[in-house]
């Protein structure tokens, strides 16, 4: 009986242990699911904090201004009419095309009308049944849609030899001439403004680019806040000047709220700030003293203003002498205190310069002081975490370490 007890005990035993591995397959099953549900929220947050940060600044990352105009008068719009060839050298490429086609094809189709017309008041119709000794204005042309070809054919010159204008209707001789002229006009407006939208300076400025960062470190014995400009092509940026507008929310003395407060804020290198030698990438720096806006920020207040950067940068392209500016913009996320660029120079062992582009926009953390008042009156520093929060002083394993942040 004993024994047989025992076989019991041992068949319930099993039973329990088959019956708990189903169960942990779940268990592990949803926590899977509550992992990526963590991540799907977590990407979800992450993507409209983006959405509302590029919604709040003025000028995006790459020089677009983000604002609208509202309640317009129609005589203001009226005015865009007037200005034509710049609406149309501003307006997107889609629009010049379907313009493009449109005023081609409405031409040929309303000078095809009057052709149409002239043949049948001459009585040229194959339904008007000309008699066999019929002098037409236009041979061959006995329909809307051989109207329709001729006036393709002559506004293009093209000249197929099929339809031919005859000597014995004068005002056919002067719509020829017109059609000729109009179709020549047409041809250079569109010619003349494809060439000028090609050849815009925006299109130059998509080859300048600003660091997606600024940072706060220490530079020459003072507290500067730096950014990183570089040209993409070995072309030089003649008279290259760079200066920025501090914008923010600032209520006067008298109670008045000004959105859009204009601050100006002065960046230089250090041969100076003008006429800058845009050879290679230059990292700028505003020199942040009691005289500048940002003297009052220290680092844990940072993230806590509400106020946007504006970088410019004037220059004159070398290759084509057009003129340009490239704008970006940094709010306080966009700011590191704390840290200096990676140098980006070199020379290799021929004597050549080299410039890294993956060090670009990579950072490395510096003793820095806690606020612009601190550095000067040498007190503490504040040193940013570099690390791992071990504060039991375990013995642990660390991968990699890692010395630059790339931004």
């Amino acid at each position: 009986m004993l024994k047989e007890g025992e076989k019991e005990e041992e068949t319930a035993t099993v039973m329990r242990e088959n019956s708990c591995i189903p169960q942990k397959n779940c268990y592990s099953s949803d926590s899977g699911i509550l992992k990526m549900t963590h991540s799907l929220h977590q990407f979800i947050r992450d993507y409209l904090a983006k959405r509302r940060i590029c919604k709040n600044r003025l000028v995006t990352k790459d020089g677009h201004c983000n604002i609208e105009y509202g309640n317009v008068r129609y005589s203001s719009r009226f005015a865009y009419m007037l200005d034509l060839w710049t609406t149309f050298v501003e307006i997107r490429w889609r629009f010049i095309i379907l313009f493009f086609v449109a005023s081609f094809t409405l031409s040929w189709f309303i000078f095809g009308l009057i052709w149409y017309w002239i043949a049948h008041d001459n009585g040229d119709l194959w339904w008007q049944n000309p008699p066999l000794d019929h002098k037409p204005c236009i041979y061959n042309v006995f329909g809307l849609t051989t109207a329709f070809l001729y006036s393709l054919e002559t506004q293009m010159t093209i000249g197929y030899g099929l339809r031919v204008l005859s000597p014995f209707c004068p005002g056919a001789v002067a719509l020829i001439i017109i059609q000729t002229i109009i179709g020549l006009l047409i041809s250079c407006f569109w010619c003349g403004l494809i060439m000028a939208k090609i050849a815009l300076p925006k299109k130059r400025a998509k080859t300048i680019t600003f660091s997606k960062m600024a940072v706060i470190c220490p530079k020459n014995g003072a507290l500067c806040l730096q950014i990183r400009v570089a040209n993409l092509r070995k072309t030089l940026m003649i008279g290259s000047q760079i200066y920025g507008k501090l914008l923010r929310t600032t209520i006067t003395p008298e109670g008045e709220t000004i959105i859009l407060d204009q601050v100006n804020v002065d960046f230089m290198v250090d041969a100076g700030k003008d006429n800058l030698f845009f050879i290679c990438p230059l990292t700028l720096y505003h020199v942040i003293d009691k005289t500048s806006p940002f003297f009052k920020l220290a680092v844990d207040t940072l993230l806590q203003q509400e106020f946007e950067l504006v970088v410019f940068l004037d220059a004159t392209d070398e290759s084509t002498s057009s003129s340009c500016q490239v704008r970006s913009s940094y709010i306080p996320q966009e700011i590191k205190w704390g840290h200096r660029f990676l140098p980006i120079i070199s020379r290799n062992k021929e004597g050549k310069y080299r410039v890294d582009f993956s060090n670009f926009a990579r950072v490395e953390p510096v003793p820095t002081a806690h606020c612009a008042h601190c550095f000067y009156n040498g007190q503490s520093h504040h040193y940013p975490k570099n690390g791992l929060d071990n504060q039991g002083f375990e013995v642990i394993e660390i991968s990699e370490q890692v010395t630059a942040t790339e931004m």
